[in-house]
């Protein structure tokens, strides 16, 4: 299959956009807790929607918006979303069997909307055999446009919407992200040890007192350090 020329064709950035429909089921309560929130700090229709646009990053937004005051720490702001969105290099240098054979915009229209759940079908993707790279872009598209929509319209009803701490919306997200991890399974002897390490070392950092997000950084970098020493020694 390294043999096989990449590609990058129309064909495949439909693809990308019909498949990720199935994952709307969680991206858009994740949305709509996040435009929910946004209006509720304070934030205008058109701040929370460039927000949504230029950050593009659920996760980061919601502990900025967390972490949002009057006066904003800015400065506290930004290190946190760059400490939770650290992870997406790793994540693009995974994604070398397709991004190193792009260029142009086509490289950094990829990369500028890659999120979690383009990866994780870009891998998938990959393992099938896949070569068309504009199935990552197709994917990040998809997920780009919903989620501005949809955090917009959060913010819109999220006056009207006042949701009790603990309703069922806002695990929308976090389950989004761990059906994420079902095609990235490639059975306990790859995964296994590697995931248990990330999910406990992240619960004993909490545990500790260490403030948000650094114990999901430390959980994060262990467990893809792990899993790299594995590979390294598989033959």
């Amino acid at each position: 299959m390294s043999d096989q020329k990449i590609t990058f064709t129309r064909h495949g950035i439909r693809r990308g956009v019909v498949i990720t429909f199935p994952l709307l089921i969680g991206l858009i309560p994740f949305a709509l807790v996040t435009g929910v929130t946004a209006q509720s700090k304070g934030l205008s229709l058109l701040e929370a929607l460039l927000m949504s646009a230029t950050v593009f990053a659920g996760v980061a937004q919601l502990l900025a918006l967390e972490l949002w005051a009057d006066p904003a720490p800015v400065l506290i702001v930004a290190f946190a979303a760059l400490v939770v969105n650290i992870r997406l290099a790793p994540m693009g240098a995974a994604l070398a069997f397709w991004l190193n054979g792009l260029r142009g915009w086509r490289l950094w229209g990829s990369l500028a909307l890659m999120v979690d759940h383009s990866f994780a079908l870009a891998v998938a993707e990959n393992r099938a055999g896949g070569r068309d790279a504009g199935f990552l872009l197709g994917v990040g598209l998809s997920c780009w446009v919903i989620w501005v929509a949809v955090t917009g319209v959060g913010h819109v009803f999220g006056a009207a919407v006042r949701l009790p701490p603990g309703h069922w919306l806002f695990f929308a997200g976090a389950a989004s992200f761990c059906s994420l991890l079902v095609p990235l399974w490639r059975g306990p002897r790859q995964e296994l040890l590697p995931w248990i390490t990330a999910g406990v070392l992240a619960l004993v950092a909490t545990k500790l007192g260490l403030p948000a997000p650094l114990p999901l950084l430390f959980g994060a970098l262990c467990g893809a350090a792990l899993g790299a020493w594995q590979e390294r020694r598989r033959p």
